[in-house]
């Protein structure tokens, strides 16, 4: 998810009453059937179907790993042009860790990068637009890296550590997988650790701080000191 947001405006609270619509599959344009399925099986996606029909038509869909959306490729399923889906992001919250996994499945990918400029990271040919290496200080939806499959189209990893405000519902915390978690308790270890040297003493409570600093972390409320 991009962190930018249009200035000026006061984002509107989402009505309690509204209908649930949730983003589940991105259809994506390729030639091969068969060699998108082995790229993206490959890289450890789960595979959830495929489909052929007597008239022609095929779906396959298969999941990247802790998502709750997948895709779906095959024939006649879109007009667009194979290699045309551009800068699919896929959110991690290790960088280095989701880019190391990527690059061992064999996939292509580009090393660490944060933008030079806002924008630069969609700025796939442009290398003077990526500086090598992780952002500043860690910054939260700062640090990207990028690989594409078979047909040219691209993956944009963005990693995000510290929601913005109103990302997530603070009621509805979860975590996509044991690493995930692992990492979030990590963050908040040396956060507490910062507020015991604050407080000058040990803190009994440290499972309660804990928790109510993975949940403001996530949902973007503010970070307990």
């Amino acid at each position: 998810m991009s962190s930018v947001e249009t200035r000026g405006e006061t984002p509107t609270e989402t009505p309690r009453d509204t209908v649930d619509l949730k983003l589940e599959v991105v259809v994506i344009p390729v030639t091969d059937v068969d060699r998108a399925k082995e790229f993206y099986a490959r890289l450890g996606w789960r595979f959830d179907a495929d489909f052929p029909f007597d008239n022609g038509f095929r779906v396959v869909q298969l999941t990247p790993p802790g998502s709750g959306c997948s895709i779906q490729f095959g024939t006649n399923m879109t007009s667009a042009a194979p290699g045309s889906a551009q800068n699919l992001y896929l959110i991690v919250s290790d960088i280095e860790a989701a880019r190391d996994d990527l690059a061992a499945h064999g996939a292509e990918v580009s090393e660490v990068f944060h933008a030079a400029t806002p924008g630069a990271q969609f700025r796939r040919d442009d290398a003077s637009g990526h500086v090598a290496g992780r952002a500043a200080d860690g910054a939260s939806y700062g640090s990207f890296a990028t690989f594409g499959d078979p047909d040219g189209n691209v993956w944009l990893l963005q990693e995000i550590t510290t929601r913005l405000p109103g990302r997530v519902e603070a009621a509805g915390t979860t975590y996509a997988s044991a690493s995930d978690l692992a990492n979030a308790m990590r963050r908040a270890a040396a956060a507490h650790g910062e507020h015991e040297k604050r407080t000058g003493e040990a803190d009994a409570n440290w499972p309660d701080w804990y928790a109510t600093y993975m949940v403001a972390e996530q949902s973007g409320a503010e970070l307990p000191q």
